[in-house]
């Protein structure tokens, strides 16, 4: 999608589709509203009667006028101004562009609100971009007649008629572009079917990506899994037909002045569940275990772009986990990277097995913190539902911190216990530990 930051009067602006944020505040409605007027003339209050559209939260009123440049006019309640966040405003810009796509409208632009003190210019024009780009979001690559029938965006203007803060926005609005792209490349890999996207098409992605952009990438091919003594990862795959893929990523390689942080991201790019296999219903969404994966291959390739001043070493240890005559059971003692030992107990817990092998790696960048993402249990879900992502760790200062993060990205974090107790669960009589 192409973006613009554009200075200019309400009726000037060359587009499909224009949208006003609009405050459920009275006076501040009153204000807004009276200020459209002029632009669209008196049958502005006939629409909002007739919708009784006060700007509500979520609310959205569209109409069309004859006297102004852009016919589609779209209008999105932001509630009260005391409740007022870049998530609301984030929102707010999706509902903006779902309905102007559904107008068939191609292009789409916002006019920048008046910002709140609780909320910085900064903050308010990232949120917009992002609710814009990622909320008309589609993977549409194999659909054919719908493909065809359906219109999108294809460009999209923020606008004011204010003067100020030109350069900051336009660097506001690139830092974001840069941001949704890497989502965008994430979201790809999670939605590509496993057809398409196995170890090896995966590495390649990241390869690509690293080649583009400027960090490193290297893939360690089974040989040298082998030679590592990356046995857990080795164990998950042997039931697979597909070689199993170790890709390594850095940004800022060879910087020793700088802090190193290791991002790892669990690559399973299918998941039946290998022996102790999975129930059919619901087994097609197991092409989304190497959403880790895709997380952190999107993660090095923003802080590529933005060229973040940190050594950023990205890890994905990926396989496949099905059933075969040389897969894994439960019983099998597994020796990971390290020299630990973990007894398989359930042969569904394959993310832990892999990513073992790659935490021990990670040690050896003398990191400052480890972040390790995966989609590792469904528990986690019937524990905190859709909303927020479990967090466990043993920093709370990095895990206070990525707690903010996801407040200001609205992917919110809930921290889970870590209590010595539990190392009691794991014990086996016949390993390090019992993978369970």
């Amino acid at each position: 999608m192409k973006l613009n930051y554009q200075i200019a009067l309400i009726k000037d602006v060359k587009t499909d589709a224009i949208a006003f944020f609009i405050s459920e505040d009275k006076d501040v409605f009153s204000r807004q509203i009276t200020q459209l007027r002029k632009h669209v003339g008196k049958e502005l209050d006939q629409y909002i009667a007739a919708e009784d559209f006060k700007g509500k939260d979520t609310e959205v009123l569209y109409l069309l006028s004859l006297k102004m440049t852009a016919k589609r006019i779209i209008l999105i309640g932001l509630g009260e101004q005391k409740k007022f966040s870049v998530e609301k405003m984030r929102r707010a810009a999706a509902k903006a562009a779902k309905k102007a796509q559904s107008l068939k409208a191609k292009s789409l632009a916002i006019m920048l609100p008046d910002i709140q003190a609780q909320v910085s210019l900064d903050d308010a024009v990232k949120g917009i971009v992002e609710g814009v780009v990622l909320g008309t979001y589609k993977y549409d690559k194999y659909l054919t007649e719908d493909k065809e029938k359906n219109t999108k965006l294809v460009s999209f203007t923020l606008f004011s008629e204010k003067e100020d803060h030109e350069k900051e926005i336009k660097k506001s609005m690139s830092g974001a572009k840069t941001i949704c792209e890497a989502v965008c490349l994430a979201r790809d890999l999670e939605n590509a079917p496993p057809n398409e996207l196995y170890p090896e098409t995966l590495a390649q992605k990241a390869q690509a990506s690293a080649q583009q952009y400027g960090f490193r990438c290297t893939i360690w091919e089974k040989k040298r899994i082998e030679a590592a003594g990356f046995g857990g990862l080795l164990a998950v795959n042997s039931g697979s037909e597909r070689p199993p893929r170790f890709i390594v990523m850095e940004h800022n390689a060879g910087q020793k002045a700088m802090d190193t942080i290791v991002l790892v991201g669990k690559g399973i790019t299918f998941d039946s569940g290998g022996i102790s296999i999975k129930p059919a219903a619901g087994m097609a969404e197991m092409k989304m275990d190497m959403s880790g994966a895709a997380a952190v291959i999107g993660t090095m390739e923003a802080v590529a772009r933005l060229n973040l001043p940190l050594h950023l070493v990205g890890l994905v240890p990926s396989t496949e986990n099905l059933l075969g005559g040389a897969a894994m059971r439960p019983g099998d003692i597994v020796t990971h990277y390290g020299g630990k030992t973990s007894e398989v107990d359930n042969t569904d817990a394959e993310g832990r097995l892999v990513l073992a092998d790659a935490l021990a790696y990670a040690s050896t960048f003398k990191p400052k913190a480890v972040i390790d993402l995966a989609t590792l249990t469904g528990a986690c879900v019937v524990a905190l539902g859709h909303h927020a992502t479990g967090m466990m760790g043993n920093d709370d200062d990095l895990m206070s911190k990525l707690k903010a993060a996801g407040e200001a990205t609205y992917e919110r974090v809930w921290q889970l216990p870590m209590y010595e107790e539990y190392e009691k669960l794991i014990k086996s009589d016949v390993a390090d530990v019992k993978n369970v």
